[in-house]
């Protein structure tokens, strides 16, 4: 630590922030890691959140309370209108509260972020720190896995699958997509089951994976309820933060100051430190430091469902039975990314999970464009950090994703034709599936 502060500030407790932060602090370097919602123990966890499938939370309001961050909506496209945009609040950020899925990106994906000038980031710099990270229960001797690292990776064994897994998985094999029985091993492709990070059928977040075993560390300090409302420059180096914390506006100094508070608050305080659009950022009276567009690089994948109409045999019979345990990888066409797209099995559909009462809507298949060229945009709605930004995801304003979801849902329709499929409905697929057909 310097005599003006700590070594490293680091921002957000999240997947990212809570890593960085306990392996800076395990190399003796002085860190305070800032979290701008509540700093709880492992054993504290809302244990709605533990289980594998997420209806449990989504029907008790206490589990996301202080958890999610409320006000934060989104319009997915330009036609729809805005809907809450779930994002992790508190440490474990949304590894606390998302569907538990470990699928890493391609590994050619790191290739582009070499073109793009992030040397250092290729597919042999990356793979070593996805391997360390692993403690993966079935292939964690292979070259490219871990084992005996932080967070557990496990995958259903196919005996326990959802009816709806076992139908996605025969009719994809059936229209000639591949096994991959490890969808993180390089080049796979096809249907797979899906590696999860979970251990006993419990939900293993990057605060019990990361953060537990740490908080006895000398070099590690974590405070939570702490809103960070700008980064604090001298000249072009940032130098601390400014921190709301119970309503007092404090400041904190370090060497060097790491911002991770995922996709939407890290460009929120870079644009309350003036770094940003500058026309946007004068609108709201903030000073300009760098005229940049902050905030127009917002991605996300859209995601369809062709809706199943389950006979009740194959239906969740508990609401711990795990919600989808298959996905089908797949590249859409010749030139495309590899690996753009993605058909997902859901054993019980996301619109049955925010009414359970709809019988009707029990399954699903999805399709989502994995690689999207869309871009949102992101603005903030004032210069206090406690007001959420506003987003215009845009998703499918770009002709590519438009087309390959159109694509992928015609696909997704043929995949539900299947005689694997017919077996686990009591209709037809038109009936509930009136906007497709």
């Amino acid at each position: 630590m310097t005599e003006t502060g700590w070594d490293v500030i680091v921002v957000g407790a999240g997947s990212a922030g809570a890593a960085f932060a306990v392996r800076s602090a395990e190399k003796g370097k002085r860190v305070l890691l800032l979290e701008a919602g509540p700093d709880y123990r492992s054993a504290q966890m809302h244990q709605a959140w533990r289980s594998p499938n997420p209806i449990r939370a989504l029907l008790d309001p206490t589990a996301t309370e202080n958890l999610v961050w409320t006000g934060l909506d989104a319009a997915r496209t330009e036609k729809q209108a805005p809907a809450p945009y779930w994002r992790g609040r508190g440490v474990g950020g949304s590894s606390s509260i998302n569907g538990q899925i470990a699928i890493r990106p391609p590994m050619a994906d790191f290739d582009d972020w070499v073109s793009w000038g992030c040397v250092g980031w290729g597919p042999d710099d990356v793979l070593p720190y996805f391997a360390k990270l692993e403690d993966d229960e079935e292939y964690g001797d292979e070259a490219y896995h871990g084992r005996g690292g932080p967070t557990p990776i496990y995958r259903m064994p196919q005996e326990n699958w959802g009816s709806v897994d076992t139908a996605l998985c025969r009719a994809a094999l059936s229209a000639g997509h591949a096994w991959a029985a490890d969808v993180n091993a390089p080049h796979a492709m096809g249907v797979s089951p899906y590696p999860i990070n979970s251990r006993s059928g419990r939900r293993v977040s990057v605060n019990d994976a990361y953060l537990e075993a740490a908080r006895e560390s000398s070099t590690l300090t974590i405070r939570g309820d702490a809103l960070v409302d700008q980064v604090i420059f001298s000249g072009d180096r940032a130098i601390g933060v400014r921190v709301v914390v119970d309503g007092t506006v404090v400041t904190e100094h370090a060497d060097e100051v790491v911002l991770s508070a995922g996709a939407v608050h890290s460009p929120a305080i870079l644009m309350r430190s003036g770094i940003g659009p500058s026309g946007h950022l004068r609108s709201l009276g903030i000073e300009v430091r760098q005229d940049l567009p902050v905030g127009r690089g917002l991605q996300d994948h859209p995601m369809a469902v062709v809706s199943i109409p389950l006979i009740d045999e194959a239906g969740i019979q508990s609401p711990d039975d795990r919600h989808t345990n298959v996905c089908v990888r797949y590249t859409s066409e010749p030139g495309a990314p590899i690996g753009d797209m993605m058909f997902v099995s859901q054993n019980q559909n996301v619109v049955a999970m925010a009414n359970p009462d709809m019988r009707a809507l029990a399954g699903a298949f999805g399709v989502w464009v994995n690689q999207a060229f869309s871009r949102g945009v992101l603005t903030l709605t004032s210069a206090d950090p406690a007001d959420q930004p506003q987003i215009h995801s845009r998703m499918l304003s770009d002709e590519r994703d438009l087309s390959r979801l159109r694509d992928g849902i015609r696909d997704l329709v043929e995949l539900a034709r299947d005689p694997a499929v017919a077996a686990i409905t009591h209709g037809p697929l038109e009936a509930e599936n009136r906007a497709l057909f």
